[in-house]
């Protein structure tokens, strides 16, 4: 009774950690809560007394959660033949606080969750464990059941979608970014006058079927009328983020992680001169969406000591 106190008592002072690394490679509170519940169920069964570095085995165990959860909701996506089950955002189930899991998000990025979420699974362990919290390729290759050098790979072909790979020069990838994100905190203000500054006076803004609401022309044209039509929407305009979308910068609205719309936008000097709204789940897809920067780990990786003693 007595080690098993002691192991739970270890295992609540790594639940942080072991909960970061899960909601990373789940993109969902609810999951990563219920990956660290069956790593202690895991744990709890086994024999620790013989584990040195506690945490980096319980990180193990998590990935290999992790792991299995995502292999199964990649099956179940595949094996779906209804374009409902394609949806880019799923209703939340009340579990968890919706603000809670919104603040959470943001602090890991909802642009890096989304691109996450197009990852394969192998590739998504790889790329969390190695990128974000320094887990070195000969213990993932154990994770994942690859070699070290296969694991590595895996990480590589990660870490080339998340940044993706710009079409335009450095510089006018800088200007576009500015550009954007004036745009963009212009919305999320309802500033109507900082959105006037910011729109070319011809601007064109295209909404596709899934994105319009009843009665909303598909194209608008103007800059006060998609002005105002922005200012009107400043709920959605909260959850967007600034993304590479087809080696441009662009935007990504992703409540809670969540990938729900995506704004193509075309700029010309400090003006924005046109954007697509696009929700249809067929065009999302289609898309090359990368992350223009990679948000830092503000959690300690664990002990790199080895796992077991002597």
């Amino acid at each position: 009774m007595d080690d098993q106190a002691a192991l739970a008592d270890r295992f609540d002072r790594s639940r942080g950690h072991l909960r970061a690394v899960a909601y990373r490679m789940l993109g969902s509170v609810d999951e990563a809560d219920d990956a660290v519940q069956e790593t202690w169920l895991r744990v709890s069964r086994a024999d620790a007394g013989a584990i040195a570095n506690l945490t980096g085995w319980l990180t193990t165990v998590v990935s290999r959660v992790c792991l299995d959860m995502l292999r199964a909701r990649e099956r179940r996506r595949e094996e779906s033949t209804d374009l409902a089950d394609f949806e880019p955002t799923t209703p939340h189930d009340g579990a968890v606080d919706p603000a809670d899991e919104a603040v959470l998000a943001d602090s890991v990025g909802l642009a890096l969750l989304v691109v996450l979420d197009r990852l394969g699974p192998a590739e998504r362990v790889a790329f969390v464990l190695h990128d974000l919290f320094a887990v070195p390729f000969d213990e993932i290759a154990a994770i994942v059941g690859r070699t070290p050098v296969a694991a590595k790979k895996l990480a590589s072909r990660a870490r080339h979608r998340v940044h993706g790979a710009p079409t335009v020069p450095v510089a006018d990838l800088a200007r576009q970014r500015r550009v954007v994100e004036a745009f963009l905190a212009a919305a999320r203000a309802g500033d109507l006058a900082a959105l006037l500054a910011v729109l070319d006076p011809d601007v064109v803004r295209r909404t596709d079927r899934m994105a319009g609401r009843p009665g909303e022309p598909a194209v608008l044209r103007g800059a006060d009328r998609v002005a105002a039509e922005t200012v009107a929407n400043v709920t959605r305009a909260r959850f967007a983020r600034p993304a590479l979308v087809d080696g441009v910068v662009g935007a990504v609205v992703a409540p809670r992680g969540r990938l729900r719309l995506v704004l193509r936008i075309t700029t010309d000097g400090d003006r924005v001169t046109a954007f697509d709204v696009v929700a249809d789940p067929a065009r999302l897809r289609a898309l090359d969406l990368a992350v223009l920067d990679l948000p830092t780990c503000d959690l300690p990786a664990p002990d790199r000591s080895p796992l077991l003693v002597g």
